[in-house]
Parts: C-alpha cells; structure tokens; sequence
C-alpha cells in the first residue's frame, strides 16, 4: 500500500494508525470479542468554525448526513439500507467536530464501508427532506432551552466569548437553523468535508491489513482539497476577558438558584502541561473529600459543587457550578470566594488526593476503551481537539504531576484572573437572595 505508517510506539498493540495520501487519517481498533464493527468518520467542523450566519449549521449537516445521497436518493432507500445491514447509527456535534457512525455485524463491514462513503462524499441535500429536519433540529433546541438552568449557561457563554459567541455555541440560532437551506449545506460541505480534515476509524471484530486495503480502495479518490481550511478560514482568537464581570439572570423555569463562575483555560495549541494539570486539579476538587466540596455541602452552605475544565484546541473553559443553600446564597458565594483564595496554598491539595487522582484518571481512560463502539467517541473526540498521540500518552503524561504543577496552573489560570461570574434565580427569590448586596465586583 502507498499509505504513510505513522510512529507505532505510542499506539496500544491493537490500534493501527495510517494516512492515505489524500490526506485522510484511517485509525483500525482490533477486538474481536463480540461479532459487531463501528465504522466512524469524524471531520474539523463544529461551532468552532461557525459565524452567526452559520450557528448551529454544523448540527443541521449532521443530521442531513443520514439522508439520500447518490446511491441511495431518497430517505426511505437510505433508511431500507440501513435495515438491510443491520446498522445502529447516530452522530455528534461538539465544539471542534462532528462525527458519524454506523455499527452493525462485521460481516457486513465492506457494504457499510460502502454506505458511509456515499454519505461522507455523496450528499444530495434534499430540499424536502431538509424542510422536515430544520424543524427537528431546532426542537432540540426548544428542549435545551427547557432546562432549569439553560439561562445561566447561554448567558455565561455570551459573557465569556464575546462576539466570538457562535464558535462556542454548538446548539445554534433559531432562526438559522429555520431558515437554512441545502445552498448552506453545500457551502459547509465545500469548506470543511475533505479526507484532509477527516479520519475514518473502523473498531471491533476487523483485521488491520485487510480494512486498509478496503478503505483504500473506496476513500482513496476521495479528491483533498487545494487549501487548508484553518489557513483560508482561519479560527479567529478568543479575546482574553480584562475584567471581572458579575451578571444576575432570572428565569421561571429554576426552583432553586445556581452560581457560576468561569474562566479562560489551556489549550492544546499553546500549554499542553496545564492540561493535564488541570485535570488532575479539577478531578481532585470535584471529591466530595476535597476541601472545596467539604467547605460548602458538609457545612450546609451548598447543596451541590461541580468544578470542571473541558480540554479544547481553541481556548478551554474552567467552570465553578454552585447550587447553593437558597437560604444561604451570599454566605456561600463569600465562602466560594475565600476558598479559591486557598486553591494555590501548599497543603489544599494532599499528596494521597493528587495520587488518588491520577490512578483514577488512568482507570477512567481504560474504562473508556471497554466498550468499542463508544471508544471511537473518545478517539475522535481527541482526535480533532489534541492528536490521537495525545491520548495515548495521556496517562504518562498525568504521572509527572506534582503539586507544584497544579499550582502553578492556578495561578496561571484562575488566582487573580478575570473571571465570569453569574446568579441564576427565580424572580420569586430575588427579594430574599438580595444579589445587589453581594453579588458584585469591589
């Protein structure tokens, strides 16, 4: 084969991974414990690489990818095919990618091979059938806007990204979405749906060398594109906030109140050590043992703590979610505030918690890989915000941290650092809460 072997070394005994030379990354995961295989294609796209006029079109596509396409031109002969192979299918849409997948009896690898070729390559954007999927589409998004604290969360992305909004926000416009039409479609397809910005993994009973050559003989006219899309289309920085911002939002839907607080993070373009710091750093505190959670649900102060850190390629958020005690809302937002004071201390973290995290993130990753089909989730979700290299030496890499390392995160990161903060609550609540006496920058 004329394909390009990449550096095994790092990669697991049953993960083979080639680039074809048009460009496309072709990823084999052996295991052959149950008669089943998943074939994925994910490609850089996303709310990343959506402006308004775009926002939440990268969903839309998604769900027209399982529609007439060239062989199979109407829903119906589509879905027969489907039936026919016995395929489970599905697909997702995140902030850096989307991906497609189809799992069906590996004896039926080669037609579903097939199938997923003409949906990657071959989309016929049918009008009426598009007409019909606008409408679904937006009703997810009708039903994210059904959730108690959706308020807090859109607002807290509106205050964080900017103008840049759109490329943090996955679920889309309303009106977009409604208005969108297959010319849209095109136009994604056109900028972003090459095998030079895709990788096509096939997981399960498969044999590496001889689903190399399958796909080699099917995707490999698949033509690249003449530019690179990052280059032509380039992701515009996100604007580093400058000031701590305090924002109270009110909706019916919520019975209890909820704080948020947020600040920029690392990226893997620019700080890979501080990902895994804060990884490790957000696992430790997540502990109903940690100082954090015992703080403020052990005293009563809070009723639930979430503190998280999403690893992207563009700017990853760390976020604070609070549900605090609602007869207790400004006593808990002092005790959040002098708790972060401490999160740069020497003993807030003890070296059994920052041990205890590691082991627990190295099972986590291994439990990840139990069950095939949701693997190639994993993968490709690494594969579009970090490398597939990345992963794999995940778990090495979480090993060489020291406390030193997560407090240096922090105070790179989130001590003295402008941050979001926002208040979630009933407008019943206001006059008890009082958030004017308490909720606001000094």
């Amino acid at each position: 084969m004329s394909c390009r072997l990449f550096a095994q070394s790092k990669l697991p005994a049953n993960m083979f991974l080639r680039k074809l030379p048009n460009g496309l990354d072709v990823l084999v995961i052996e295991d052959n414990s149950v008669p089943l295989a998943t074939v994925m294609i994910t490609c850089k796209n996303g709310s990343f690489t959506e402006t308004p006029q775009f926002n939440g079109l990268s969903h839309l596509y998604e769900h027209m990818f399982f529609k007439a396409n060239k062989d199979y031109p109407s829903q119906e002969e589509f879905m027969n095919r489907i039936s026919e192979l016995g395929i489970d299918f599905n697909g997702s849409t995140t902030y850096e990618n989307v991906n497609y997948y189809f799992t069906l009896p590996s004896a039926n690898l080669k037609p579903g091979l097939e199938l997923m070729n003409s949906s990657i390559r071959y989309p016929l954007f049918n009008p009426e059938e598009m007409a019909k999927e606008n409408i679904v589409v937006d009703d997810e998004f009708q039903r994210h806007e059904s959730t108690p604290a959706f308020a807090l969360i859109d607002s807290m992305d509106h205050k964080m990204w900017g103008k840049l909004y759109s490329r943090k926000n996955p679920t889309g416009d309303h009106n977009v979405i409604r208005s969108a039409t297959p010319a849209l479609m095109d136009s994604i397809k056109n900028k972003y749906y090459y095998p030079n910005n895709a990788m096509l993994t096939i997981a399960g009973d498969v044999k590496h060398d001889a689903v190399f050559s399958e796909v080699e003989a099917l995707f490999g006219s698949w033509q690249p594109s003449a530019f690179d899309p990052f280059k032509k289309w380039p992701i515009p920085e996100f604007k580093p906030l400058t000031k701590v911002d305090y924002f109270v939002v009110k909706s019916n839907l919520t019975n209890v109140p909820f704080i948020q607080m947020a600040w920029f993070g690392p990226d893997t373009r620019t700080d890979i050590p501080s990902t895994y710091a804060a990884d490790v750093f957000s696992y430790i505190l997540d502990q109903n043992s940690s100082k954090l959670s015992k703080a403020l649900i052990q005293s009563g102060l809070a009723l639930n703590v979430d503190f998280s850190y999403l690893t992207l390629r563009h700017t990853g958020p760390i976020t604070l979610t609070v549900v605090p005690n609602p007869t207790k809302v400004a006593e808990c937002f002092a005790e959040i505030k002098h708790q972060i004071s401490l999160w740069d201390t020497p003993d807030y973290v003890t070296d059994e918690q920052l041990e205890t995290a590691k082991r627990k993130l190295e099972i986590k990753q291994i439990r990840e890989a139990e069950v095939t089909s949701d693997f190639t989730q994993v993968l490709s979700f690494w594969w579009a915000s970090a490398s597939i290299d990345y992963f794999n030496t995940y778990n090495d890499n979480l090993k060489k941290m020291t406390k030193d390392d997560l407090r240096a995160y922090v105070r790179k990161y989130i001590i003295n650092k402008p941050y979001c903060a926002g208040l979630l609550i009933n407008p019943a609540m206001e006059q008890q809460v009082a958030p004017e006496t308490f909720f606001k920058a000094k």
